[in-house]
């Protein structure tokens, strides 16, 4: 490894390579998570001493690694894949980090240029349009010396509001070849949404009677948080979290907490039902899963929207849509003056107590860990069908303190546990995730081994896809028929863990899950618990 930095060179022998790592340091991204193929090797000769290279063994868990280390650490992440084979592999996670509007700059390697005429052995034959339409944008630069100026825009790109990631595709000869330095810039990622909208918004917002907020991922990866608790204690508003959102966005022990909205239309009127103006924060109004009929709002109620996605604003069914970066256009809304004040709504009830008997329940599981877990552990989620037992019985207190996917693909959960702890040293990150879910990318147990992450991995194991087959009725599948493909016996999540060097136990018992989880919430090194539940 070379600890000398690519500035000690003289301007005249600058390399791509050089000059790229010296853009890195810039924008504070010396973390590198890759699986290398052969035609990215020569992008890591001399790597610096000041870099980390993190190894994921597939590329999808190396690209869920980099989306929870991004978006703990908000701020872009560098991934390096390899050639078509490596982002077709990568390729789901690329979906998902698109759906969660995570800034990733992914570099894929490509083989010489001068052999490309003759479709050699791993060329991408269409490099840029490979990872499309779930990329913000992709370039293959023409020249090798175009490579540092095009991973410049790439970055800027992808922190843009809003936020996704970017791909840019250089030959394996490229890195090697003389470049120019690039000029330091300063470009704005933030922006604020129209004033004249947004007022319309606020005299909206004042002049109905039984406000609803409706809040989604976008608000707590901008920072809204606090500016939200304050507009929502301003207008007394029930506040709803919006359907299949990513991340927490509204402390749900608050007073103002109502719960979460399906994403099912009718469902979605008829909880927002006696709300006269619905305020969406931060998502689409509305994710839907299923087809539905009827309004989309409840009659009498006015939507608007405030989101920093335009094509998010531009489907809206209804209503109001403001364009614009979240946590800025909430601190406008916030300079208004103080609306009349307004009767406080109705609490949401609380969760029933879950009993404790065997076999263990989902929410026998999450009432024990949300009364052993510290208050800053992070949670990472990836168990469709257990996410309302989720949800009712481990609330979410803080920001950044929830991440799952936006998209509905599986096999993000457990590599993003991995990258939230690297983004987070020291927090400990409490990892749910259904056994059908964790099959998708369990190679992150190796990288949490290797890096020795405080992560406790807890297997939500009921022996099949439960999502499916509980989602099944809505097409038309009785009581009686068997959903094919849907059954998981047999599958050992401790010897799993074991062959990846990470400590694993088995429970079935409420006894054996008291023990196991006060030891795997204090334990420094990664650690499993496969949780047997009906």
């Amino acid at each position: 490894m070379s600890s000398s930095p690519p500035s000690t060179a003289t301007e005249a022998s600058l390399s791509v390579r050089d000059v790229v790592y010296d853009l890195m340091r810039r924008w504070e991204m010396t973390t590198v998570f890759g699986n290398p193929g052969s035609t990215e090797l020569p992008m890591f000769r001399d790597f610096p001493e000041d870099f980390r290279y993190v190894l994921g063994l597939q590329e999808a868990t190396v690209v869920g690694m980099a989306d929870g280390y991004a978006q703990k650490a908000r701020k872009a992440a560098l991934v390096n894949l390899h050639s078509a084979a490596g982002v077709g592999n990568a390729m789901g996670n690329i979906f998902t980090a698109f759906k969660n509007r995570t800034p990733l700059v992914i570099t894929a390697g490509q083989q010489a240029r001068s052999i490309l005429p003759f479709d050699p052995y791993l060329a991408s034959a269409q490099a840029t349009e490979l990872a499309k339409p779930y990329v913000k944008w992709s370039i293959e630069p023409a020249r090798a010396e175009d490579v540092p100026a095009a991973i410049a825009r790439a970055y800027h790109i992808a922190m843009m509001q809003p936020r996704g990631p970017v791909l840019v595709s250089v030959p394996v000869d490229d890195w090697d070849r003389a470049a120019e330095p690039v000029a330091q810039r300063v470009v704005s990622t933030e922006s604020r949404a129209e004033p004249h909208v947004l007022n319309q918004i606020g005299a909206a917002l004042d002049a109905c009677s039984r406000p609803a907020f409706v809040v989604g991922a976008a608000l707590d990866r901008d920072a809204g948080w606090d500016a939200v608790i304050a507009l929502a204690e301003r207008h007394n508003a029930r506040v709803w979290t919006a359907p299949m959102s990513g991340r927490g966005c509204f402390p749900e022990n608050h007073r103002l907490f109502a719960g979460f909205l399906p994403a099912m239309r009718e469902r979605i009127v008829a909880a927002l039902a006696g709300h006269d103006c619905i305020f969406v924060i931060g998502a689409p109004a509305f994710t839907y899963h299923v087809e539905g009929s009827g309004p989309h709002v409840p009659d009498g109620a006015l939507l608007v929207q405030l989101t920093d996605d335009p094509a998010t604003a531009a489907w809206s069914p209804v209503g109001i849509a403001a364009v614009g970066g979240i946590r800025l256009s909430l601190l406008d809304l916030l300079a208004r003056p103080a609306p009349a004040a307004r009767v406080l709504p109705a609490p949401r009830p609380p969760a029933p107590l879950a009993e404790r008997s065997a076999p263990l329940t989902a929410a026998y599981v999450m009432q024990t860990l949300a009364a052993l877990r510290q208050p800053d552990d992070i949670v990472v989620e990836e168990a469709p069908s257990m996410r309302p037992v989720i949800q009712r019985y481990l609330p979410i207190t803080r920001s950044a303190g929830f991440f799952t996917m936006d998209s509905g693909g599986l096999g993000y959960g457990m590599p993003a546990a991995v990258g939230v702890a690297l983004g987070e040293p020291g927090r400990r990150v409490i990892g749910l995730f259904g056994d059908g879910s964790s099959m998708y990318s369990i190679q992150a147990l190796w990288s949490a081994a290797q890096h020795r992450l405080p992560i406790a991995f807890l297997i939500l194991n009921n022996r099949r896809y439960a999502a499916l087959q509980e989602f099944a009725p809505v097409f038309g599948f009785s009581e009686r028929d068997v959903v094919q493909g849907t059954e998981l016996p047999e599958l050992d999540f401790v010897a799993l863990a074991a062959g990846q060097g990470v400590r694993g136990v088995r429970v079935s018992t409420p006894a054996e899950l008291d023990l196991a989880l006060a030891e795997a919430l204090a334990c420094e090194a990664p650690i499993l618990v496969e949780i047997e539940v009906r």
